[in-house]
Parts: structure tokens; sequence; C-alpha cells
């Protein structure tokens, strides 16, 4: 970009590229410079070439970009994948209440420990009035919906397997190692409220493991340091 000096020292600009932003749209987004939501604006940019600060020649559209409408930050579309705060808090809630309501599916809820550690478990989540009929009743709901959980193939179900993945696999990107290995470990602890591991009960907590791209010796690690916790 050239430059010439003026009388009064300072440089002035000769040519160079403006770009002009329309918006197209707006929202909330987690801002990766801010830490936070933060309210956002999609917009679209046409550039010209400038002459001593006049647009004269296109010179082809810039974005679509994201920018934040506090730091004025501009990012790429993709960090739009990344949920809000608050939608990963929702998206956490539902799938450990998904994941202990498919538990106790497999596991049955015959078991008073059950029902307590269940309900502990998904208040944690942040289900704060959540109760032991709540829970039952939806379980018994959801065996009802034979079009939605079914027995067969398997103990776990296909369907099932389905709202399982459905639920977690959204969360697992954003999820580190560690919260998806705890989500396993929480659900094992229902299963394992009232004894050892069933079949179903496994099945269902291999599926969890998978649905949160855990690999599958870790899942069996996992199931394993469970059993072997004192409660």
């Amino acid at each position: 970009m050239l430059r010439a000096e003026g009388n009064s020292g300072r440089k002035l600009r000769i040519w160079g590229t403006r770009t002009s932003w329309t918006t197209v749209g707006d929202g909330e987004f987690f801002c990766p410079d801010c830490g936070g939501d933060r309210n956002y604006r999609r917009r679209t940019g046409r550039c010209r070439f400038t002459i001593l600060g006049v647009p004269l020649l296109a010179r082809g559209s810039a974005g679509p970009v994201v920018e934040c409408g506090s730091c004025h930050g501009r990012f790429g579309l993709d960090v739009l994948d990344h949920p809000t705060t608050a939608r990963f808090s929702a998206m956490l809630r539902d799938a450990v209440h998904t994941v202990t309501l498919a538990v106790l599916a497999a596991g049955g809820t015959g078991s008073r420990t059950v029902r307590e550690t269940a309900v502990v478990t998904v208040r944690a989540a942040g289900f704060d009035d959540c109760t032991e009929d709540q829970l039952t009743e939806l379980v018994e709901a959801l065996a009802a919906d034979t079009g939605r959980f079914v027995v067969d193939p398997g103990p776990c179900g296909a369907a099932l397997a389905i709202e399982l993945h459905e639920a977690l696999e959204p969360l697992a990107p954003h999820l580190a190692a560690a919260g998806r290995e705890s989500i396993v470990l929480d659900a094992a602890r229902v299963a394992l409220a009232d004894g050892a591991y069933s079949p179903a009960e496994r099945e269902v907590l291999t599926t969890v493991g998978g649905a949160l791209q855990l690999a599958p010796d870790t899942t069996v690690r996992l199931l394993a340091a469970a059993s072997h916790t004192p409660y």
C-alpha cells in the first residue's frame, strides 16, 4: 500500500481496500474471545479498491462471518457449532436424564436404593425437583410406548439405542473426556445400586459409552472401576 507524506508530516494512504459489511442475521453464540455467551451479527461484505479513501472498483466479497456484539471479533460460521453455555447445560442435563431412564428401563425400578440413586443423579444434573415417582412413571410410560422402546433385538433394543445416541452424540464433541466418563460412572452407580450389572444394564452402559465416543476398552474399565467403588 503506497503512502505519501503530507505537509503536516502525516502519512496519507493513497490506495488500499475497504470492506462494507451488511448484517443478514443475528442471535446468541459462545464467543471464543470473550469466553462466554454473547449476541452476534451474521454479516457479509463487499470489498472495494480505494484511492485516497474513495471506493472505486469492486474487489469481490468477504465473509460470511459471525461478529461478536461485545468484542467485535469476527469468526467463521463454524463458531456457531459450539453451543452456548445455557444450551450446553441443557444438553448435559437432558443427557444424564435420558441415560438414567435407560438404565432404569433395563434394570427395573423395584429397588428403592436404585430409585434413590437415580434421583440423586438426575438432581445433580439440574432437575432439582425430580422425584422417585416421576422417574418410575416415565419408565413405565416408556415401557408402554413400544413404538419407541422395543425389546428386540437384544436387551437394549434398537429404539432405545437410537434414543441414547440422539441425546449423547451432539454433546460428546463439546465435553472433555473426564466429563464423558463421569456420565458413564454415574449411570453405572445407578445400575449397581441393587447389585451386579444385569446383561441388559451392561448393554445399555456399553451403548452409552459408544455414544459418548469413548473407546470400548475405556467403557469396560469404567464399569469395572464402578463395581469396585464403595458407596
